[in-house]
Protein backbone atom coordinates (compact mmCIF):
# COMPACT_ATOMS: atom_id res chain seq x y z
CA UNK A 1 0.00 0.00 0.00
CA UNK A 2 1.44 3.42 -0.95
CA UNK A 3 1.63 6.50 1.32
CA UNK A 4 -1.36 8.10 -0.42
CA UNK A 5 -3.63 5.07 -0.03
CA UNK A 6 -5.65 4.42 3.08
CA UNK A 7 -7.55 1.40 4.28
CA UNK A 8 -9.60 3.44 6.75
CA UNK A 9 -12.94 5.05 5.88
CA UNK A 10 -12.35 8.86 5.96
CA UNK A 11 -15.65 9.47 7.81
CA UNK A 12 -14.74 6.87 10.42
CA UNK A 13 -11.27 8.45 10.71
CA UNK A 14 -12.78 11.89 11.45
CA UNK A 15 -15.23 10.37 13.94
CA UNK A 16 -12.43 8.54 15.77
CA UNK A 17 -10.18 11.62 15.87
CA UNK A 18 -13.13 13.74 17.04
CA UNK A 19 -13.59 11.39 19.98
CA UNK A 20 -10.43 12.82 21.51
CA UNK A 21 -11.52 15.78 23.66
CA UNK A 22 -9.15 18.71 23.32
CA UNK A 23 -8.78 22.30 24.32
CA UNK A 24 -9.42 25.13 21.88
CA UNK A 25 -6.82 27.73 20.92
CA UNK A 26 -6.52 30.71 18.65
CA UNK A 27 -3.16 30.87 16.92
CA UNK A 28 -2.12 34.47 16.29
CA UNK A 29 0.46 35.53 13.72
CA UNK A 30 1.64 38.88 12.45
CA UNK A 31 1.53 40.02 8.83
CA UNK A 32 3.61 43.14 9.16
CA UNK A 33 1.93 44.95 12.05
CA UNK A 34 -1.50 43.41 11.44
CA UNK A 35 -2.48 40.37 13.53
CA UNK A 36 -4.35 37.41 12.06
CA UNK A 37 -5.76 34.42 13.90
CA UNK A 38 -7.26 30.99 13.42
CA UNK A 39 -8.97 28.54 15.74
CA UNK A 40 -6.97 25.36 16.25
CA UNK A 41 -7.54 22.37 18.48
CA UNK A 42 -4.49 20.45 17.22
CA UNK A 43 -2.13 22.04 19.74
CA UNK A 44 0.10 20.45 22.34
CA UNK A 45 3.09 20.77 24.59
CA UNK A 46 6.10 19.55 22.66
CA UNK A 47 8.79 19.42 25.32
CA UNK A 48 9.47 20.57 28.88
CA UNK A 49 13.20 21.06 28.24
CA UNK A 50 13.54 23.00 26.08
CA UNK A 51 10.04 24.43 26.50
CA UNK A 52 8.33 23.82 23.16
CA UNK A 53 4.78 23.80 21.81
CA UNK A 54 3.39 22.39 18.57
CA UNK A 55 0.41 23.40 16.44
CA UNK A 56 -0.86 21.51 13.40
CA UNK A 57 -2.27 23.73 10.63
CA UNK A 58 -4.01 22.70 7.41
CA UNK A 59 -2.03 23.82 4.37
CA UNK A 60 -5.23 25.29 2.85
CA UNK A 61 -5.84 27.59 5.83
CA UNK A 62 -5.21 31.29 5.15
CA UNK A 63 -3.07 31.52 8.27
CA UNK A 64 -0.78 28.72 7.05
CA UNK A 65 1.05 30.93 4.54
CA UNK A 66 1.56 33.56 7.25
CA UNK A 67 2.97 30.97 9.67
CA UNK A 68 5.38 29.70 7.02
CA UNK A 69 6.82 33.23 6.67
CA UNK A 70 6.59 34.21 10.35
CA UNK A 71 9.40 34.05 12.89
CA UNK A 72 6.97 33.36 15.71
CA UNK A 73 3.36 33.07 16.81
CA UNK A 74 1.03 33.51 19.75
CA UNK A 75 -1.29 30.94 21.28
CA UNK A 76 -4.44 31.84 23.21
CA UNK A 77 -5.93 28.90 25.14
CA UNK A 78 -9.62 29.83 25.16
CA UNK A 79 -11.79 29.81 28.25
CA UNK A 80 -15.27 28.28 28.33
CA UNK A 81 -16.99 31.65 27.83
CA UNK A 82 -15.15 32.30 24.54
CA UNK A 83 -17.25 30.13 22.20
CA UNK A 84 -18.11 33.13 19.99
CA UNK A 85 -14.40 33.96 19.63
CA UNK A 86 -13.62 30.34 18.71
CA UNK A 87 -16.37 30.39 16.08
CA UNK A 88 -15.20 33.75 14.73
CA UNK A 89 -11.63 32.53 14.15
CA UNK A 90 -12.93 29.21 12.76
CA UNK A 91 -14.43 31.06 9.78
CA UNK A 92 -17.79 32.20 11.13
CA UNK A 93 -17.11 35.94 11.47
CA UNK A 94 -19.11 37.87 14.02
CA UNK A 95 -18.68 41.64 13.75
CA UNK A 96 -20.13 42.08 17.27
CA UNK A 97 -17.47 39.90 18.83
CA UNK A 98 -14.54 41.66 20.49
CA UNK A 99 -11.50 40.16 18.88
CA UNK A 100 -8.72 42.66 19.37
CA UNK A 101 -5.30 41.18 19.83
CA UNK A 102 -2.90 42.26 22.54
CA UNK A 103 0.83 41.58 22.47
CA UNK A 104 2.68 39.18 24.73
CA UNK A 105 6.40 39.67 24.15
CA UNK A 106 5.44 40.86 20.66
CA UNK A 107 3.18 37.89 19.81
CA UNK A 108 -0.54 38.46 19.10
CA UNK A 109 -2.75 36.95 21.80
CA UNK A 110 -6.33 37.43 23.01
CA UNK A 111 -7.48 38.60 26.44
CA UNK A 112 -9.46 36.71 29.09
CA UNK A 113 -8.01 33.30 28.16
CA UNK A 114 -6.89 30.34 30.28
CA UNK A 115 -3.34 30.88 29.09
CA UNK A 116 -1.44 32.87 26.49
CA UNK A 117 1.89 31.90 24.96
CA UNK A 118 4.47 33.73 22.86
CA UNK A 119 6.64 31.37 20.82
CA UNK A 120 9.53 31.68 18.40
CA UNK A 121 9.09 29.33 15.44
CA UNK A 122 11.99 26.89 15.31
CA UNK A 123 10.66 24.28 12.88
CA UNK A 124 7.96 23.59 10.31
CA UNK A 125 7.47 19.88 9.60
CA UNK A 126 5.44 18.43 6.75
CA UNK A 127 2.61 16.24 8.00
CA UNK A 128 0.46 15.25 4.99
CA UNK A 129 -2.16 17.94 4.35
CA UNK A 130 -0.97 19.81 7.47
CA UNK A 131 2.25 21.39 8.73
CA UNK A 132 3.44 21.01 12.31
CA UNK A 133 4.82 24.34 13.53
CA UNK A 134 7.14 23.99 16.52
CA UNK A 135 7.67 27.00 18.74
CA UNK A 136 10.15 27.67 21.53
CA UNK A 137 8.15 29.32 24.31
CA UNK A 138 9.59 32.68 25.28
CA UNK A 139 6.76 34.08 27.44
CA UNK A 140 3.47 32.93 28.91
CA UNK A 141 0.64 33.97 31.19
CA UNK A 142 -1.82 31.70 33.00
CA UNK A 143 -5.22 32.33 34.64
CA UNK A 144 -7.59 30.16 36.68
CA UNK A 145 -10.37 30.29 34.05
CA UNK A 146 -12.02 27.01 32.99
CA UNK A 147 -11.09 25.89 29.45
CA UNK A 148 -13.23 25.59 26.35
CA UNK A 149 -13.31 21.98 25.11
CA UNK A 150 -13.90 20.57 21.62
CA UNK A 151 -15.34 17.04 21.38
CA UNK A 152 -17.21 15.23 18.61
CA UNK A 153 -17.69 18.35 16.50
CA UNK A 154 -18.99 20.64 19.25
CA UNK A 155 -17.67 23.16 21.76
CA UNK A 156 -18.24 22.05 25.34
CA UNK A 157 -17.68 23.36 28.84
CA UNK A 158 -15.20 21.69 31.14
CA UNK A 159 -16.81 19.95 34.14
CA UNK A 160 -15.40 19.26 37.59
CA UNK A 161 -12.80 16.55 38.07
CA UNK A 162 -14.08 13.01 38.57
CA UNK A 163 -11.06 12.01 40.62
CA UNK A 164 -7.70 13.57 41.36
CA UNK A 165 -5.08 11.96 39.17
CA UNK A 166 -1.50 11.71 40.41
CA UNK A 167 1.06 13.92 38.70
CA UNK A 168 3.16 11.93 36.23
CA UNK A 169 6.73 11.56 37.45
CA UNK A 170 8.14 12.76 34.13
CA UNK A 171 6.83 16.31 34.61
Amino acid sequence: MSETETSVDPILFRKAMGSFATGVTVIGVLDGERAHGMTANAFMSGSAEPQLCVVSVNKLARTHALLVKATGFGVSVLSENQVAIAAHFAGKPNSRERRGFERLDGAPVLRDCCATIAATKIAALDCGDHTLFVGRIRALEVSERAPLIYHRGAFRAFSDKVAKAPEPEIW
